[in-house]
């Protein structure tokens, strides 16, 4: 698979503030178990909200000027080609984005793993994600319930 000429996706749904052109790769190749993608971001957009991965390492990779990553250490600007990798749990919090005036590129690896756990630490969210249509949950933490709510003894 070539990336040299991209057609880039963007999702008429992103909020905006995260409306990045992605092209996803793995389906494309037939990979079960690891993902790549590339991402096309223009000035001021992200790739994502703030978050960490309970069950996927994930890592990014600049192409060009422009991208920054901010990290539990602050928000930090990449060079061409700078690689970072984020580790499973809170110490990986991520999240990729452009501050500059132009679009920029980065290309991005992960694990794929079903079920995941997502955290969404500015919003105190948690994804749930199963790999099956209509199953998925995004959830406030501020929401959590009991155990055994709604369930009979016996």
């Amino acid at each position: 698979m070539n990336l040299a000429d991209p057609e880039f996706e963007y999702d008429p749904e992103d909020a905006p503030g995260f409306r990045a052109g992605t092209v996803s790769t793995r389906r494309r190749v037939g990979a079960q178990r690891t993902g790549v993608s590339l991402y096309e971001l223009p000035p001021g957009e992200k790739v994502c909200p703030y978050h960490y991965e309970y069950a996927e390492e994930e890592w990014v990779l600049a192409l060009g000027p422009g991208a920054s990553v901010r990290t539990p250490d602050g928000t930090e600007p990449l060079e061409p080609m700078d690689l970072v990798f984020f580790p499973r749990g809170p110490e990986g919090a991520h999240q990729v984005r452009n501050d500059s005036d132009a679009p920029v590129r980065v290309l991005m690896f992960s694990d794929v793993v079903h079920p995941a756990v997502t955290a969404y630490v500015d919003s105190g969210k948690v994804g749930v994600y199963t790999g099956l249509e209509g199953e998925d949950l995004i959830a406030r933490r501020a929401d959590a319930v009991d155990y055994y709510l709604g369930e009979e003894n016996g």
